[in-house]
């Protein structure tokens, strides 16, 4: 009887642990944490593109900085550079396609084809820009520390 009521005991304890076991790593999971580090730069594309200073700084660290058109930028330099581009008629589309993740402990190294387009008073121009962007996870969101861009020179 006494037997009978350890095993029980031991049976039970050990399938708790397996359940809190399992629904932690999937909490964690590397392909949890992927989907999230690729909606973080979308993120910070749609706020770019609604001119969205809170949204920006909700996916972007305070020390974020970003290499494009030749430039360094801080956060606030690459909003008013964005923001003066549509008060002269731009419109950007950015779409993130093929991304590569790849995450080492709090850190997160983004790889991917940005296809998108810019239009103007003269029209519409597809484009392609080579991105990548490095994360770091705060708590269970991740923030964008640095972003680089090369667009690719059309065919």
């Amino acid at each position: 009887m006494l037997f009978s009521k350890l095993l029980r005991v031991t049976v039970i304890t050990l399938l708790l642990s397996a359940i809190n076991l399992g629904s932690l790593a999937h909490a964690s999971s590397p392909g949890n944490d992927q989907e999230k580090v690729v909606d973080t730069v979308r993120q910070m594309f749609v706020a770019l593109g609604a001119d969205d200073p809170e949204l920006f700084e909700s996916v972007t660290s305070r020390d974020f900085y970003a290499f494009d058109v030749g430039n360094r930028f801080t956060g606030e330099a690459l909003l008013q550079l964005v923001k003066n581009a549509h008060a002269s008629g731009k419109v950007y589309v950015w779409e993130v396609t093929d991304p590569e993740v790849h995450i080492d402990g709090n850190s997160a190294l983004i790889t991917y084809v940005n296809r998108g387009s810019i239009k103007d008073a003269t029209g519409v121009k597809e484009m392609s820009w080579l991105e990548s962007a490095v994360l770091r996870k705060n708590g269970d969101a991740w923030r964008i520390h640095f972003f680089h861009s090369t667009r690719v020179p059309a065919q």
